[in-house]
């Protein structure tokens, strides 16, 4: 599974511009990455862990703004069309996945 979070975040004072970067840190120091300025994206190995990130994203949402919160399942992921002006790059590579028996 993959979990996206989508966020538009008011920054006309100080402490809202405090607030969405220590949001963006919280989500960074999570193990999501920036796939582009307020969406951030983190692989999941499962439901169960899945949970555990959402809790943590809603722990540290900013008291103002309006965040949202996605999960794809790995197929839906991979279909991700991603262009750079007119052409198309490369998708993100998938993370590893450890097997225990």
């Amino acid at each position: 599974m993959w979990l996206f979070v989508f966020f538009d975040l008011p920054t006309n004072t100080k402490t809202e511009r405090r607030h969405a970067a220590q949001f963006r840190k919280a989500l960074e120091k999570d193990g999501f990455t920036m796939m582009q300025y307020s969406v951030y994206v983190r692989h999941c190995a499962s439901k169960e862990n899945m949970q555990v990130h959402i809790k943590r994203v809603r722990r540290s949402t900013p008291p103002s703004g309006y965040t949202s919160i996605l999960a794809v399942t790995d197929k839906q992921y991979g279909d991700i069309l991603n262009f750079w002006g007119k052409t198309e790059c490369a998708k993100p590579d998938m993370p590893q996945q450890l097997e225990l028996f």
